[in-house]
């Protein structure tokens, strides 16, 4: 050092050398201090670059703008190691490239390959005939005559190649390259601080983006049990929106089971009612640091409302299929000895006269044996044991045949039969006996609904239309009507308002599925002491979704 100080006033003085060499020596000192400057300067820059979030494309621009003052380069391009491909990134001038950003370098036969595999800074001459190795024409297609490639490692692990052209075959110095060597170590260290940077910032993205499409609630509470954070879920099941200020009261049984995980550090459960009449399980799970300190509680809560519907639902169906295999088993063990019953009562009858005392007995016999026969046929018709085959049916003739059955109780009773059936009614596919039995249970229930009415005109009326794709038979009556909390039970087996000798609660429950197995559905319309209208829709074409709709 101190001979390197005594060599420099030598220089100074003009002991070594003349007066002209003096300002020549003092002149070439001077562009390589400014030139150190400028190398400590791009340093500096790309140091400071790693405490700041710029992206690798700022980076190296910021380099490249500076570099380019400092060392003469035609063509700058960066190449990254990404699972375990080679990759082209970033090419400067941006329109000097011959493949496309994205590209991958394959390992064989690569000039890149080899300086990042063995560590080594490659200096190549591109007009050299004897040197064969992939990038080569694409170069040469750039009008490069040279190429410098600096491996960039850290930690002793690649991570890419900086290739650096050049239109002429100078070669580099000395200097040059141990700037360019120390240069590639400090921007090892910018390029892996912008790659974990960004995937630090995805990271978190996706994260958010993922607590944001789930489904269910998801609610961060802190030990004082402030929400700290929740996904949009929650924002839908309480009605919030960007101007809702705070968060809404919680219930005080989900404040309770918050603050009972962060005593006991372990997981809850409960499951909520909410005010809007919704049904919650609540999941709470308790969030620990390094130091297995709990400093926060998730809420995980799930809507089961329609779930738990879905399970009445599931247990009443099961009920039903009990109930009707028990209703199919009772019937035909009655039909035995109803058959004798009513063929001894009605043999019995013929060798009777009216004023014999026990013709009344008898034709009592004989009624309540009808009464139960057609109770009988109900619950068979309700089991799904008595099968119909499906053929091509009219409607309208139905009507006409269920008419001429009932009209003669329906005008006993002072009521008012007005047909309005569509002339040209396309025909239908299925079982008239079975649809005439609908038309009998809805006229039945209408006379019924009449009987118990104040009406002075008491009537009913048929309608039959053609709507789209379906046929429509409506039966309005103008007698009590249903209360409305009831519309949605009057189709459950054996739910009837009707006196014990009078009904039995099945003629809906039969109707509609019957009208299930047309592929239709029936549709209640009814207002108190004003009337009722019970309307049949049957599809053209059979199908076998069905639904009830009140």
């Amino acid at each position: 050092m101190l001979e390197d100080k005594h060599e420099m006033i030598a220089l100074l003085t003009g002991v070594k050398s003349s007066k002209k060499n003096y300002y020549t020596e003092l002149k070439k000192t001077v562009e390589q201090l400014k030139r150190k400057n400028m190398q400590l300067e791009i340093i500096n820059d790309v140091m400071k670059s790693i405490k700041i979030d710029m992206s690798l494309e700022d980076i190296l621009k910021n380099v490249v703008d500076k570099l380019r003052v400092l060392v003469h380069c035609d063509r700058l391009s960066l190449l990254l190691l990404r699972n375990q491909n080679l990759t082209l990134t970033n090419v400067y001038p941006e329109d000097r490239h011959h493949i496309e950003i994205g590209s991958v370098i394959p390992n064989e036969h690569s000039l890149y390959w080899s300086a990042l595999k063995n560590r080594q800074i490659i200096f190549q001459q591109l007009n050299d005939s004897y040197a064969s190795f992939y990038e080569k024409e694409y170069l040469i297609g750039l009008d490069l005559q040279s190429i410098l490639i600096l491996p960039i490692y850290i930690k002793n692990k690649g991570i890419g190649i900086l290739s650096l052209g050049r239109h002429d075959a100078s070669e580099w110095s000395l200097d040059d390259l141990a700037f360019l060597e120390q240069l590639t170590d400090h921007l090892a260290v910018s390029i892996e601080n912008a790659q974990l940077y960004n995937e630090v910032l995805r990271g978190k993205q996706q994260w958010e983006d993922t607590f944001k499409a789930v489904d269910d609630m998801i609610i961060v509470f802190d030990k004082d049990l402030n929400v700290l954070q929740f996904n949009d879920s929650v924002k839908a099941f309480f009605d919030l929106n960007e101007q809702s200020s705070g968060f809404p009261i919680l219930e005080k049984s989900c404040k309770t089971l918050v603050q009972e995980t962060f005593y006991s550090q372990k997981p809850g459960y409960k499951e909520m009612y909410f005010q809007n009449s919704s049904t919650c399980e609540m999941y709470t799970y308790p969030i620990e640091n390094s130091e297995q300190q709990v400093y926060g509680v998730i809420a995980y809560i799930k809507d089961v409302t329609e779930k738990r519907k879905m399970e009445v639902q599931l247990l009443h169906s099961g009920k039903l299929a009990a109930i009707g295999e028990m209703a199919a088993g009772i019937a035909h063990e009655l039909n035995s000895p109803l058959t004798a019953i009513l063929g001894n009562s009605q043999l019995l009858l013929r060798n009777s006269t009216n004023d014999d005392p026990s013709y009344t007995l008898l034709n009592d016999i004989k009624n309540c044996g009808d009464r139960c026969k057609r109770i009988i046929k109900s619950l068979l018709t309700f089991s799904r044991q008595d099968e119909y085959m499906f053929e091509s049916c009219s409607l309208n003739e139905a009507v006409r045949q269920v008419l001429n059955l009932l009209k003669y109780q329906l005008e006993k009773n002072e009521i008012v039969i007005k047909q309005l059936l569509q002339e040209d009614l396309p025909f239908i596919e299925g079982s008239q006996p079975q649809i005439e039995q609908i038309i009998i249970n809805l006229l039945l229930n209408a006379r019924d609904a009449l009987e118990l009415s104040n009406q002075k005109n008491k009537e009913i009326i048929i309608k039959t239309s053609l709507q789209l794709n379906e046929i429509h038979l409506s039966v309005q009556d103008n007698g009590i009507g249903i209360e409305e909390n009831r519309l949605s039970e009057i189709f459950h087996p054996f739910h009837t308002t009707k006196e014990t000798e009078k009904g039995t609660g099945l003629g809906l429950s039969v109707s509609i599925g019957i009208a299930k197995a047309h592929g239709g559905t029936i549709k209640v319309f009814s207002k108190l002491h004003t009337g009722s209208t019970f309307t049949l829709k049957l599809p053209l074409q059979s199908s076998k979704n069905a639904e009830v709709t009140s």
